[in-house]
């Protein structure tokens, strides 16, 4: 049962001035992200730093543990070419609005603004992050899996949302699978 969105995104600058924004995106009621290993499969923003690291970027996993008041822990791990694993930790904390978190990144010291905009517990989650840093705001769209694969019909859902997000074609990336970090 998927659920067909559309969304509106809030954009930043003078040449954007003239679309309709809206900061709110719709997220289906009871929305969450259940816990265990997910494979980062999609990966979309218009920020910089992926503009210029996107070729080198691989499949990372996620291990996502609800907390005991309704947070979640989120421990991103991806193995680097020389064999090190880079990782990251936050915790997003829970809002009025289910399935919508937000967290502060302490490693880029911004403020996310993360829901779940569309998931099948067993198959794959699709998730929308806008990060702002002082006055700029970055969209990130994620698609995960609960395996390294998945099929074509979410695939071009993801690059159709990411597309409709405002996110430039050529940053929207299906990740290169890769081996995975020993566990933490």
């Amino acid at each position: 049962s998927s659920l067909a969105m559309s969304v509106l995104l809030t954009l930043l600058g003078a040449a954007l001035c003239s679309l309709m924004v809206t900061s709110e995106v719709p997220t289906p009621t009871k929305l969450r992200l259940t816990g265990g290993k997910w494979y980062l499969i999609g990966f979309a923003t218009n920020a910089q730093w992926f503009v210029s690291r996107r070729d080198s970027m691989k499949m990372g996993t996620a291990m996502l543990t609800p907390t005991a008041d309704g947070d979640l822990d989120m421990a991103y791990a991806s193995l680097n070419s020389d064999g090190s694993c880079w990782r990251m930790n936050n915790l997003a904390k829970k809002t009025d609005v289910p399935g919508k978190f937000t967290f502060k990144s302490q490693r880029w010291g911004n403020d996310n603004d993360m829901r779940v905009v569309d998931v099948k517990y067993d198959e794959y989650a699709l998730v929308h992050t806008i990060k702002t840093k002082g006055s700029v705001s970055t969209v990130l769209n994620k698609l995960y899996g609960r395996g390294p694969d998945l099929n074509l019909d979410l695939l071009e859902k993801f690059k159709q949302f990411s597309l409709d997000n405002g996110i430039l074609p050529e940053n929207i990336a299906i990740l290169p699978k890769n081996d995975e970090c020993p566990a933490a």
